[in-house]
């Protein structure tokens, strides 16, 4: 299958009712004076191109210190690319869905087997999948250069997709956009970023990252890295990519040191979208308030047990021993994914768990800790604490978001993905990214692999994803996922479970706990 866009003619391939386009090029390449730059358009091509292959990846470490390489120097900066998987041609105007991947803001690409979308698009859409830069690249502060880069990126594959979706069975009028983690912060900013205006009518946002920081903490984050790294920040186009990629991880140390003195205490990666004005005009629960993005129909959620994984690191709770044996490939995993830190810096002492220190680091009220046990009776001060990072990173952002949608008049639909995790003996339960393999109905790549052992994932998870999908691809298509709004009256969500249920207001307790906080 041939299809002509913007900048030349593709070829695919066709395979079981699917046709398959990789590494279509959105943009150029972000190198010599394009680098830190906005994205501009890429240059055209005579002939037929073909699109048998993904794209490079953008400059990135491995997110686990050890895992295959996804990115070598001499990839180069080719990396603004993107992938469309299509059971239609031109002239079927299917809905179309567009994924944004996380990897806490310096890792990710559209390559990952993770991210296959087959299974999706079988279901009746035309799927694209698309890299964005990440890390300094992307996310860094670079002087005279413009903030959230990656943000930019992702307009520019929206752009793209809106001039050259029809000719792949797209219908351009009918584009959802969605992500996980830092994807689903960046469509909760682009959904009133005036450059993203009508680039796409639904948004599923899970488990939104809700870190976003003023310019002067992002000056502070890049100044660390750039000294680090011995280089001077008013030339940073020319310094090798490699360079910045080893210095990056620099800040975490001076954020577990002294939490406080950071917007958010929690030290899982350095870089986060800059409130910038222009591509990030506030805390997007706070910009929806405006009404700004009302005619764009929302879903929002959030997995149960969001920080499980952080917490098992942590020390501040523990895996059963039978669960220890059964995956010490993942525990070994777990133990490598925390960045090298320079044997020159002193390494924090290990965060005990102290809950009233916790509530006063995450900004709540002296009573909060009480409030949770209150909630949680019988549980240790280990979940109270993975509880309250839960709310803090993933939980209470995601529920503000539907809340202010709502408030606002627009349609939001809240979820909550409670399907435990079978990995450690079920201590991660319902854990961060576990959504993903079941929102892509496979547990191909690394991802999958960490999830479960290496093993086929259980029958219950493949129930659980089929209906999972089926709501999503149901939105995507109609606007509507198969359960009642939320509203200010009743904040109904979808419990995603073997079993799916309806409940109102599964996080009341935490609610009322961060009332405060959510500026609402």
């Amino acid at each position: 299958m041939v299809v002509k866009t913007t900048g030349g003619e593709v070829e695919g391939v066709t395979s079981t009712a699917l046709t398959v386009f990789k590494g279509i090029p959105f943009a150029s390449p972000p190198e010599g004076p394009l680098r830190f730059q906005a994205p501009s358009a890429p240059p055209k091509w005579a002939g037929v191109r073909s699109a048998r292959e993904f794209g490079a990846a953008p400059p990135q470490l491995p997110l686990v210190p050890g895992a295959p390489r996804v990115w070598r120097p001499e990839d180069g900066m080719d990396c603004l690319s993107l992938n469309v998987w299509t059971p239609g041609g031109a002239g079927d105007r299917l809905p179309v869905m567009v994924w944004i991947h996380g990897g806490a803001w310096k890792s990710g690409h559209s390559g990952d087997p993770t991210h296959d979308g087959a299974v999706l698009a079988r279901g009746g859409v035309v799927l694209v999948t698309f890299n964005y830069r990440v890390g300094f690249e992307g996310f860094g502060h670079v002087p005279g250069a413009p903030a959230n880069r990656g943000f930019l990126d992702q307009i520019a594959a929206l752009a793209w997709v809106r001039d050259n979706i029809a000719g792949f069975g797209g219908d351009p009028d009918n584009v959802t956009v969605f992500g996980e983690s830092g994807g689903g912060a960046s469509i909760a900013a682009l959904m009133t970023a005036p450059a993203a205006r009508g680039l796409f009518h639904r948004a599923i946002v899970q488990s939104l990252a809700g870190r976003y920081i003023p310019e002067e903490e992002a000056r502070r984050i890049s100044k660390l890295i750039t000294d680090a790294a011995g280089v001077d920040p008013d030339h940073l186009a020319d310094v090798p990519p490699e360079v910045l990629l080893a210095a990056q991880d620099v800040p975490l140390a001076a954020m577990e040191a002294d939490p406080g003195a950071w917007s958010t205490p929690e030290a899982i990666t350095a870089f986060s979208p800059t409130i910038d004005g222009v591509t990030v005009v506030d805390k997007p629960w706070l910009a929806l308030a405006s009404g700004a993005a009302r005619d764009i129909d929302l879903i929002s959620g959030y997995t149960r047990d969001e920080f499980t994984l952080w917490s098992l690191q942590q020390g501040a709770i523990k895996p059963s021993l039978i669960g220890m044996v059964k995956s010490l490939p993942l525990l070994l995993a777990m133990a490598r994914s925390r960045p090298p830190r320079d044997k020159a810096t002193p390494k924090p002492a290990r965060r005990s768990i102290d809950l009233d220190e916790v509530a006063k680091l995450l900004g709540l009220d002296a009573d909060a800790p009480a409030g949770y046990r209150a909630a949680m009776p019988g549980r240790s001060d280990g979940e109270v604490y993975t509880a309250m990072f839960s709310d803090s990173l993933f939980r209470m952002p995601s529920t503000w978001l539907a809340q202010a949608h709502a408030a606002a008049g627009g349609r939001a639909f809240l979820y909550e993905f409670a399907w435990p995790c079978p990995a450690l003996g079920g201590v991660l339960g319902a854990v961060h990214t576990l959504d993903v393999p079941a929102t892509f109905g496979h547990a191909k790549g690394e991802l999958g692999g960490f999830l479960f052992g290496g093993k086929q994932p259980p029958a219950s998870f493949f129930k659980v994803s089929a209906a999972l999908r089926s709501a999503w691809i149901s939105f995507a298509a109609t606007g509507d996922p198969g359960w009642p709004r939320f509203t200010a009256t009743e904040a109904s969500a979808r419990i995603w479970d073997v079993d799916p249920t309806v409940v109102v207001d599964p996080l009341a307790a935490s609610r009322r706990l961060w009332r405060a906080r959510s500026e609402l």
